[in-house]
């Protein structure tokens, strides 16, 4: 195996493998500091804080010769027998005086950049940066450009690492940004007429390694020291892309990529990093009713188990049948438990895949990132659930069937559907019109559980509120039959069970609801789900290896 000696200490690389020096220090433990250089974009070796020592051994005499200069890291691949050397005293000069030099015209007002607490630069300043600055702190005038409709651009802050460029032009295609003048007095513009708006807009504030470009949806919201984490999945669309979940004392304040090679790299579209404002909607639904008496009326939902059950077995007593539309927002375990409850009620329970809202066509961008069109994620997953309790796993249009035909007396439908293109819920329209809610009308006993307001929960016996993406725990699987598990991020508003917890408790689970247990109960029933058995890594994992190995 090709061996890579850093800071004296050997690592194997694969024989395979193109890494750049950066990479192969990370192997060894050791974090080379750069700010031009990403993964994800075309090396330039602008920024020069990568410069370390490199040599090379050579194999049969042990004897190591150096490169008489400072070389860049990210522009230096690893082969066999390279040396590397990242904390010399010539080395630590050298990025000393990059910071230096840097840090001469950088204006000071960290205490009110948003990027304070995440900043590469602070960061960088208090490693490897001098004790004392030797240029004279001046006075300046931070000046604010409008690049787009969701970045604001600090341009004094600007470092031209040239990040936010390389990715309009690399990945998103689009090339709105460039560099304008030369030496001294080169900037980040926007070319004239052609402002920052692809769908991939915001990355380019999570690639900025400084305080230049500012997301205006999150500008001075929170200090990020405030947030906490918590590693997620986005319900934006079937790609499910890896995110994390930003928020303080249960509300989210951003969402950001997650790095996950399987499914969407380094990014995340714009619909979904801000697909997270209905969360906080002010007319979602947040207490159970049912209707008594001519009227809606609240109920507690430690009090609605039993007569709910009730009147589900009354509606399909003497020949009648429960329909269930298994929603595909809900998770993996939500549908499980879901399936399972409505055979307990009705053994004949018509189990469909719920409405599957869509969007357009597949958009795909030259860096490899790829919108989808079905904007659920985990149909897939719920197809997987259904098709262990009826292999030939029907549709939303034949449970509409069946319901209008009469041979359907009851019916349990499942939604959660988020506001169709990030709107407000007042200005977006409902995911199922009045027309098609209209077909529900002879049942003698209907369920709607959602986030908002619709023509369908007008009219249901028993409205239940549901809870968003970051308000759920379990497994979701993307169009490409890649599974993630992810905790809750924020607990639902008060008054909102999540579905799992009251499904839970519908089947008369004790102690607190926990996805994994029956993440493993569906796993032994249905070879799809099989690898679900073991507890997914935070990547998740490929269900067809498991599905290939099995067959």
């Amino acid at each position: 195996m090709p061996t890579v000696i850093v800071d004296g200490r050997e690592i194997e690389i694969g024989a395979d493998e193109r890494l750049n020096c950066i990479e192969a220090a990370r192997r060894a433990g050791a974090e080379i500091p750069h700010y031009c250089w990403h993964p994800g974009l075309s090396v330039v070796a602008s920024c020069r804080m990568c410069l370390i020592e490199v040599g090379s051994r050579d194999a049969e005499t042990g004897k190591t010769s150096m490169v008489p200069k400072l070389v860049p890291a990210c522009q230096t691949p690893a082969k066999d027998g390279t040396v590397i050397v990242t904390e010399s005293s010539k080395v630590q000069e050298s990025r000393a005086r990059v910071e230096e030099a840097l840090l001469i015209d950088h204006p000071v007002d960290c205490p009110i950049c948003d990027k304070a607490g995440e900043c590469l630069l602070q960061d960088y300043h208090f490693e490897h940066g001098q004790a004392e600055r030797r240029a004279d702190i001046h006075p300046f005038t931070s000046r604010k450009r409008d690049v787009g409709p969701t970045v604001s651009l600090f341009v004094d802050r600007c470092i031209m690492c040239t990040r936010c460029v390389r990715f309009t032009r690399e990945v998103a295609g689009t090339g709105e940004l460039m560099v304008s003048s030369r030496g001294a007095k080169e900037e980040i513009d926007i070319f004239p007429g052609y402002p920052l708006d692809n769908k991939l807009s915001g990355n380019v504030v999570d690639l900025c390694p400084v305080g230049a470009l500012g997301d205006k949806d999150f500008l001075y919201q929170q200090r990020v020291w405030f947030l906490k984490r918590e590693d997620g999945v986005c319900g934006g669309c079937s790609a499910g892309c890896s995110i994390h979940t930003e928020h303080n004392q249960d509300t989210i304040y951003r969402l950001k990529p997650r790095e996950n090679q399987h499914v969407n790299k380094w990014w995340i579209c714009d619909e979904g990093r801000y697909g997270w404002h209905h969360l906080h909607d002010p007319s979602r639904l947040v207490e159970p009713k049912r209707q008594h008496n001519g009227g809606a009326e609240p109920v507690e939902w430690a009090d609605l188990i039993a007569p709910l059950r009730n009147d589900l077995a009354s509606a399909v007593a003497d020949g009648g049948r429960l329909a269930v539309a298994v929603s595909p927002m809900l998770t993996v375990e939500e549908a499980w438990m879901l399936c399972s409850v409505a055979r307990s009620i009705d053994p004949q329970a018509l189990l469909a895949v719920g409405f599957v809202p869509t969007s357009g066509e597949d958009e795909s961008f030259p860096g490899g990132f790829t919108i989808r069109s079905e904007k659920c994620p985990n149909r897939v997953g719920v197809e997987h659930v259904i098709a262990a309790f009826d292999p030939t796993v029907p549709r939303w249009e034949t449970l509409l069937d069946a319901v209008e035909s009469g041979s359907c007396t009851a019916a349990w439908i499942s939604a959660a559907y988020p506001p169709a293109g990030n709107r407000p819920a007042s200005d977006a329209p409902s995911w199922i019109d009045a027309t098609t809610a209209a077909r529900f009308d002879t049942l003698r006993c209907l369920i709607v559980q959602d986030l908002f307001a619709s023509p369908l929960a007008d009219r249901a016996d028993w409205l239940l509120p549901a809870a968003g993406f970051a308000e759920r725990s379990g497994t979701w699987v993307n169009h490409a039959q890649w599974a993630q598990s992810f905790e809750r991020a924020i607990r639902a508003p008060s008054g909102v069970w999540p579905e799992g917890r009251l499904l839970w408790n519908m089947l008369g689970r004790h102690r607190l609801y926990d996805p994994a247990v029956i993440r493993r109960e569906a796993a032994a029933a249905s070879s799809a789900l099989a690898a679900l058995a073991e507890d997914l890594p935070p990547i998740g994992l490929d269900l067809r290896l498991q599905q290939l190995a099995t067959s």
